[in-house]
């Protein structure tokens, strides 16, 4: 394509995928796509061995890892271990989780487990000393601006920068900080969103960005789970695609197989942003889960960012196994992050299919805007 960021990154086709699968990674490298890692929920040593088995799996073709370093987090600067982190859970709130199982029939674990701090940013630096062992060519960080050390390590290795946004002001600040490529989400993403649309934010980022006098180059995110939807991205003038949800019901995916049929079966409408999992917002598939942390009478207010993951992810983790073995209270309560797109998401591919029919999709929506130009 005549792109200037497929140039940039070495890439025939500027979509982006983001994954905590390595093999969807690979795949969609191979396949002239750019692979992005999720690599926060992984300890160093996981991190290099998953890294090292896409460095054997991709050729030398590019790739990069996104490390979540939240601007703002319980405990920022007080150097707290996980233990003393954990000791801020609320009795409390240990208790409805228990009583929400009991409702589903889980019998509640005779020592129940917490999950580490992943997202408190305390380990950013050694995954991203990982990271930057290996051949990547991306870093992205989400959760507000990139920490200095990020943004200086990666200059020093000609390894570019990215960050996600939803509001224009946001964009703004990253540009200013340094960042080398700006990620607009809408909130039709899954995951940590904001409010605004894809359709509104993109525009306005792009705006804002050109207005700072830097040329940082845009994708678009949220809600793009087809080659006509990234088509329409570009006639905005975004850059790119940045895509996460439409990887999850692909053949290499991580999702938990129950979920993944509730994730082929939903609508548009069957997402909603709950900060039940992570202590933010973040677009996930409705379920019983979602329903429980909303503000309404009986519903349980979420803890901040860490606590909560520390709380319910080693629970959610669990429900997904016995969802699996068919049991009906944890199918009712499973849940993963998905975008809206999800509603176009209807049938298992392998990865390597899905990013064909992205660009067989946008050869046609292009030809199509095209045909509406005077000859």
């Amino acid at each position: 394509m005549k792109l200037a960021i497929c140039e940039q990154f070495g890439i025939d086709f500027p979509l982006f995928a983001f994954s905590h699968c390595r093999d969807v990674v690979a795949a969609v490298t191979n396949a002239g796509g750019f692979g992005v890692l999720g690599a926060t929920a992984y300890t160093p040593e996981q991190l290099d061995q998953e890294l090292s088995w896409i460095d054997d799996h991709v050729g030398g073709r590019p790739y990069g890892a996104d490390i979540i370093v939240p601007a703002k987090f319980e405990g920022k600067g007080e150097n707290l271990s996980t233990g003393q982190l954990a000791d801020r859970i609320p009795a409390e709130t240990k208790d409805f989780v228990a009583k929400l199982l009991a409702e589903h029939d889980i019998e509640p674990e005779e020592r129940p487990r917490l999950g580490g701090s992943s997202l408190s940013g305390d380990t950013g630096r050694d995954l991203l000393d990982v990271a930057m062992s290996h051949p990547i060519k991306l870093v992205a960080n989400a959760l507000g601006v990139p920490p200095d050390y990020m943004i200086e390590a990666a200059g020093e290795r000609g390894i570019l920068v990215a960050a996600l946004v939803g509001a224009r002001e946001h964009a703004v600040k990253q540009v200013n900080a340094g960042v080398d490529l700006i990620i607009a989400q809408g909130t039709e993403a899954g995951g940590h969103c904001g409010e605004v649309s894809t359709l509104v934010l993109v525009p306005e980022v792009l705006e804002a960005v050109e207005a700072t006098g830097k040329r940082v180059p845009v994708l678009a995110a949220g809600g793009i789970v087809t080659g006509r939807q990234m088509a329409a991205a570009v006639a905005m003038g975004a850059d790119g695609a940045w895509t996460g949800s439409v990887w999850l019901t692909t053949e290499e995916a991580e999702t938990a197989p129950h979920t993944q049929q509730k994730m082929l079966a939903a609508s548009s409408r069957d997402t909603v942003r709950s900060a039940g999992r992570t202590g933010k917002p973040s677009r996930q598939l409705v379920s019983d889960w979602t329903d429980a942390w909303l503000p309404h009478d009986g519903g349980a207010r979420p803890l901040p960012l860490p606590l909560q993951s520390m709380l319910v992810e080693p629970v959610l983790r669990r429900i997904d196994g016995l969802a699996s073995q068919g049991h009906s209270g944890a199918q009712a309560l499973s849940t993963y992050f998905v975008g809206q797109g999800v509603g176009l998401m209807n049938k298992v591919k392998p990865a390597r299919e899905v990013v064909r029919e992205f660009i067989e999709d946008y050869l046609a929506a292009a030809e199509r805007l095209s045909g509406t130009l005077p000859d």
